[in-house]
C-alpha cells in the first residue's frame, strides 16, 4: 500500500507540475496554495508527495526592546534523532531546558512556537526525530528502549542541576523513564522535569485514543497499520506507521483545531493580505509535517504504555531493569493538563505525582488549562498567557531557593485564574497543603495510592 500511494502521489505532482522532493521554496517559505478552503490544505497533503519538513529558521528573538541574534547548532547526531541547541546571543546564568518532542507523527518543528517563546528567557536543546523512512536499515530498528537510552545519553551530555527537562505528549513516559533510572545509578539530576499532555497513566477518564489501542490487539496493528518503506527513499525495507496514516489520525484526534487553522488561513487569503503570507501558512506547514515511525517503537508504545500500562503499574523494564520512577528525589515535578484534551485525558499526566513519590512535596506543582485542547499547552493564547507563565514561575522560584538571582516575571490573569481554579500552586506553603489532601477533589494527591 505504502508503495502503491507513493507513486500515486509522485503521478498526482506530475500531473500539477509539481516537484515531488523538496524544492527551495518548499524547504523555506511554505507555498501560497491556488485556493484555500477549509479542508484543502489536509486533502491537498494526502494526495501529493509530502514536503521537505519545514526548519525552524529562528534567527532572533525579541527581549525587551532588543532583537537578540540566535545561533543554531546540531549538539549530537543519532540515526533516529538529531539534538539541536538554540543559543541566544546574550550572557545568561539561567538553567537552559531540555525540550524533549513527542514521537507521535509530528516533527520537532510543531514545537516551533514553544522554542521561540522559551528563548525569550533561556538558550533551549530540542530533539529533533528523523523520518524512519530515512534511516536506512544498517542503523538497526528503534523501539520504545532505544527512546529511553537516547534521552538518558542525551541527559548525561547535558549536565545535571543546571537543567529543565520538559517533556510533550508521547516523550513524558520516556523522559521520566530515563531521568528514573539516571537517579537510581547516583546520576547527576536535573533541576525540574515538567510533563505537559503526557499519558504517565492511560486508565483514568480514556480517550478516543486510548480506546483505539486497547480495542485492537498487537497483530492486527501491525497487519493494518504498519507497511514497508518502498525505493526510492534510504530506509527502503524499513517497517514503519506511514506519515499519511499518521496524518489521517491526528486529524480525526483533533478536527476541529485543524479546520479553524485553516479557516484563518483562508479569511487571510479572501482578504488578500499578503503582508506576511509565510507567517499565515506556517502554522498549517507545521502541523502537516508529519513522519513515518519505526514500526516497533509505535508497537512497543501502544503495547506498554496503553494496554499494559506499565509505567502506571510499576511493572515497565527497560533493558531487564525495573523503571524505578520513586528513585526520583531531587528533581521537581511540574504536570501540566489541558481542560479538553482529546488526546490525553484528564489526570492521565497528573498521575506522575502519583508514581514519584520520592519527589518532596515542596518540589511538585500542577496546573490544569481550563477550555485549552492538546495543541494549546505548547502552541497558540493558551501556551503564551496560561502555561508559560505558569512554567517560568515554577523555575524561576527552583532557581531562587539554590540561590540564584532570578527575578520571576510577571504572572498574567490568565495564568493565575488556571493555577487557582485547578490545583496548581503559588508557593511551598500552599503546596504543602494541597499534598496532604486539603486541596480540590480533583487535585492529583502525591503519595497517594
Amino acid at each position: 500500500m505504502y508503495a502503491w500511494i507513493d507513486a500515486q502521489r509522485r503521478l498526482n505532482a506530475m500531473l500539477f507540475a509539481q516537484s515531488p522532493q523538496g524544492s527551495a521554496e518548499r524547504a523555506g517559505t511554505p507555498r501560497r496554495p491556488p485556493f484555500m478552503l477549509p479542508g484543502y490544505d489536509w486533502l491537498s497533503r494526502l494526495l501529493m508527495p509530502p514536503d521537505d519538513p519545514p526548519t525552524f529558521d529562528i534567527a532572533s528573538v525579541q527581549i525587551g526592546d532588543s532583537t537578540v541574534p540566535v545561533s543554531e547548532t546540531i549538539v549530537e547526531a543519532d540515526p533516529f534523532c538529531t539534538l539541536r541547541h538554540f543559543a541566544r546571543e546574550i550572557h545568561t546564568d539561567l538553567a537552559p531546558v531540555l525540550l524533549c518532542a513527542p514521537l507521535a507523527g509530528h516533527h520537532a518543528v510543531i514545537l516551533r512556537q514553544t522554542v521561540e517563546t522559551l528563548l525569550g528567557s533561556r538558550d533551549v536543546y530540542v530533539t529533533d526525530w528523523v523520518d524512519a523512512r530515512d534511516v536506512p536499515l544498517s542503523a538497526g530498528g528503534f523501539g520504545l528502549d532505544d527512546d529511553v537510552r537516547l534521552l538518558a545519553r542525551f541527559l548525561a551530555r547535558l549536565g545535571g542541576p543546571d537543567l529543565h527537562v520538559v517533556a510533550i505528549c508521547q516523550a513524558a513516559a520516556p523522559a521520566l523513564a530515563a531521568l528514573a533510572l539516571r537517579a537510581a545509578d547516583g546520576e547527576p539530576a536535573p533541576r525540574s522535569l515538567t510533563i505537559v499532555g503526557g499519558p504517565i497513566d492511560t486508565h483514568p477518564n480514556p480517550t478516543l485514543v486510548d480506546d483505539f489501542a486497547r480495542s485492537c490487539s498487537i497483530e492486527w496493528l501491525r497487519d493494518a497499520l504498519t507497511d514497508t518503506v518502498p525505493a526510492p527513499y534510504a530506509g527502503a525495507g524499513r517497517r514503519v506507521l506511514p506519515g499519511y496514516l499518521q496524518h489521517l489520525c491526528l486529524l480525526a484526534a483533533n478536527p476541529w483545531s485543524q479546520l479553524a487553522a485553516e479557516a484563518r488561513c483562508w479569511s487571510h487569503y479572501v482578504a488578500d493580505d499578503d503582508a506576511n503570507p509565510a507567517g499565515k501558512l506556517q502554522t498549517l506547514a507545521d502541523r502537516a509535517a508529519v513522519l513515518d515511525m519505526d514500526a516497533a517503537y509505535f508497537l512497543e508504545t501502544v503495547q506498554t504504555i496503553f494496554r499494559e500500562n506499565r509505567l502506571a503499574m510499576r511493572t515497565w523494564r527497560v533493558d531487564g531493569r525495573l523503571v524505578p520512577v520513586d528513585a526520583i528525589t531531587r528533581t521537581a515535578l511540574f504536570t501540566i493538563e489541558a481542560g479538553f484534551d482529546r488526546i490525553t485525558g484528564a489526570q492521565q499526566t497528573h498521575a506522575a505525582h502519583r508514581l514519584c513519590t520520592g519527589v518532596p512535596p515542596s518540589m511538585r506543582q500542577w496546573l490544569t488549562v481550563p477550555g485549552c485542547d492538546h495543541y494549546g499547552l505548547f502552541n497558540g493564547p493558551h501556551w503564551q498567557r496560561e502555561v508559560f507563565p505558569a512554567l517560568a514561575a515554577f523555575w524561576d522560584r527552583l532557581e531562587a531557593r539554590d540561590g540564584r538571582d532570578a527575578p520571576a516575571p510577571p504572572r498574567s490573569k490568565q495564568a493565575t485564574r488556571a493555577t487557582r481554579e485547578t490545583g496548581g500552586i503559588a508557593g511551598t506553603g500552599a503546596l504543602r497543603r494541597r499534598a496532604s489532601g486539603t486541596g480540590r477533589r480533583d487535585a492529583p494527591r502525591p503519595g497517594s495510592g
